[in-house]
């Protein structure tokens, strides 16, 4: 095995000051810099992708035509490059999540496949008919489905613990659905369709009592908040690089090691073996026991330069701007006659969702489009929140560091010709 290397990225030197010096910083994402419909976009749809800074376009430039090779099966020089740099994102996740060793770090697609890979190599193995799995009715759509796929396969049951209707957890209904049949808990970090930073810490703790293990839905939470896994004590974690203004296609679960090395492989194939014959199949060791055939090598280095580019920016200093840039667009959207927030939080992330009277979200979200202005419009793979709060949809505007009061103001102006148009 050739030793990880941290891979070094142009910009992972680069220190912003603080303040956030915005403007510097939309420099570095020429996504930003374009008209749509003949107006300036405004990009306000960061939950469901972040836009990727010019460092991660070039590494993925420079992966495809200088460094293309496979991983961890070659002795030439580009096979050695790319994995030096394959396993030097793995630890640069590593020290992302602070987790304790780079075996307990996981390549996959993203927080979904994170997910099932849980529910089908613990899950399978661990809980049995009869058992309970607690999950919350805020959740992503891909932390509802895996968990009832496997309740069929072996005969479990879901539990769902309420929300009120500022979108919080009813944590006493949460300790009351916690039982001696709860095998595990899978709850999101931060809600998607809300914006609602949940209680995990408390949540992790009062499941640790009764030695059930937790799954945390990380998706929304590692673009916006610090997360230290060894702090939250979290069983297991899941991320998506391409909210993390990294590539698509790529993200991270993280486990205990003593979990992962306890759970048989989720698929079979290339490096996930160590031995072959007829009669019997060694399996690798971790992390490389859960990571079958040729991996998403550029995905993965080019999340690497994603990360180095936070730690650029500077990834307290950046959730600083965010929380009062929500304050600014809560304010603002409040004050529009017609308009009801559905999510309203004492903790929230940089996400607000609203419906509009007498128009569906969708003709909200296709007249903001064509004011160029970019939101989310639907039940946000969370039908459930929908029902919850007895709207078919909503529209979301969704934030990053690089996004202004300006373009709040924008999606505001936006909104206003959308009530002149259905008036």
């Amino acid at each position: 095995m050739i030793p990880a290397r941290e891979a070094r990225s142009s910009q992972a030197a680069v220190k912003f000051a603080a303040p956030l010096d915005v403007e510097r910083i939309r420099r570095d994402f020429p996504a930003l810099h374009q008209q749509v419909h003949g107006k300036p976009l405004a990009y306000l749809d960061n939950a469901a992708t972040s836009q990727k800074p010019q460092v991660v376009i070039d590494t993925l430039h420079r992966y495809y035509s200088a460094e293309n090779s496979n991983v961890h099966r070659g002795v030439h020089f580009l096979s050695e490059q790319a994995t030096n740099a394959y396993e030097g994102a793995r630890v640069k996740v590593k020290r992302l999540l602070n987790a304790s060793d780079p075996r307990e770090v996981i390549f996959v697609r993203g927080t979904t496949e994170g997910i099932n890979l849980v529910a089908q190599s613990y899950g399978r193995t661990f809980i049995k008919q009869g058992d309970e799995i607690i999950v919350t009715t805020m959740e992503h759509h891909s932390n509802i489905v895996p968990w009832q796929i496997l309740c069929e396969q072996v005969g479990a049951r879901l539990r769902v613990v309420p929300i009120n209707h500022d979108g919080e957890i009813l944590m006493e209904e949460y300790e009351r659905l916690l039982n001696d049949r709860t095998r595990l808990v899978s709850v999101t970090h931060v809600s998607n369709a809300l914006g609602t930073v949940n209680p995990v810490k408390s949540i992790i703790d009062k499941a640790h009592r009764l030695r059930v293990p937790v799954l945390l839905d990380g998706a929304q939470a590692t673009p916006h908040m610090k997360v230290d896994v060894q702090e939250l004590d979290c069983d297991f974690y899941a991320f998506s690089g391409h909210k993390l203004f990294g590539p698509t296609g790529i993200g991270v679960l993280y486990g205990k090691a003593d979990l992962l090395e306890s759970m048989p492989p989720y698929q079979g194939g290339g490096d996930m073996i160590s031995l072959v014959t007829f009669e019997k199949t060694h399996y690798n060791v971790l992390p490389y026991k859960f990571e079958a055939g040729t991996p998403h090598v550029a995905g993965v280095i080019g999340l690497g330069a994603a990360i180095d580019y936070l730690d650029g920016v500077g990834l307290e200093a950046a959730a600083a701007y965010e929380r009062e840039l929500l304050v600014y667009a809560t304010e603002a959207l409040s004050a529009v006659k017609g308009l009801r927030i559905i999510g309203t939080a004492k903790e929230k992330a940089a996400v607000v969702s609203f419906v509009l009277d007498g128009v569906h979200a969708h003709d909200v979200g296709t007249i903001l489009d064509q004011e160029g202005v970019a939101i989310r419009a639907g039940h946000h793979c969370a039908m459930p929140v929908m029902q919850r709060f007895g709207v078919p949809a909503t529209a979301r505007a969704s934030f990053a560091f690089y996004n202004t009061r300006n373009e709040v103001d924008a999606l505001v102006q936006a909104i206003h010709k959308v009530k002149k148009v259905f008036r």
